[in-house]
């Protein structure tokens, strides 16, 4: 039988994804998304007794990883830096999957703009949840997350279109 600390490293490596993602989504340097990652795995471990079943574990990490980063955000007071990104001449040589990183590059950058509440729904919609799922998780109803994720969905592509990379 596994014990309650095998069990949830077990969890956390299986969804460790979902880490990854909320610390690069909030933080724009490697130093701050591996301390705002471990900042993330602390709180995990301090409300582990807290997870009763009721819900997914993956959808009760979700939570404590987005809250995590909006209290390390405001206790560490941190700005997110502004980037002056050139437009950038694309050779024909290369590859798709550099192409891609550029992309997501600019995509992340673009979020990090965003405010906490649009960081969290933008995570959230990438993730695959539904507008329901998104309002219960945020605290809002279902038509007002529907309507937050077209906002923050138009915010982005703005930033990324003042960013320079067109579309």
């Amino acid at each position: 039988m596994k014990t309650k600390e095998q069990e949830f490293l077990s969890r956390i490596e299986q969804h460790k994804g979902i880490l990854y993602k909320v610390s690069k989504m909030y933080m724009d340097n490697r130093d701050d998304q591996e301390d705002l990652f471990q900042e993330i795995i602390c709180q995990l471990w301090k409300a582990n007794d807290s997870f009763k079943g009721a819900s997914q574990f993956s959808t009760w990490m979700y939570r404590v990883a987005i809250n995590t980063a909006i209290v390390f955000l405001k206790k560490e007071k941190r700005k997110v830096d502004k980037y002056e990104i050139a437009s950038e001449n694309v050779k024909e040589e290369e590859d798709d999957s550099h192409i891609k990183e550029s992309q997501l590059d600019h995509f992340y950058r673009a979020v990090q703009k965003l405010d906490k509440i649009d960081k969290a729904i933008i995570f959230y919609q990438l993730e695959g949840f539904s507008h329901r799922e998104i309002g219960e998780n945020l605290g809002i109803s279902e038509g007002n997350a529907r309507v937050k994720l077209n906002r923050a969905k138009e915010k982005v592509k703005e930033i990324i279109k003042n960013q320079g990379y067109g579309f």
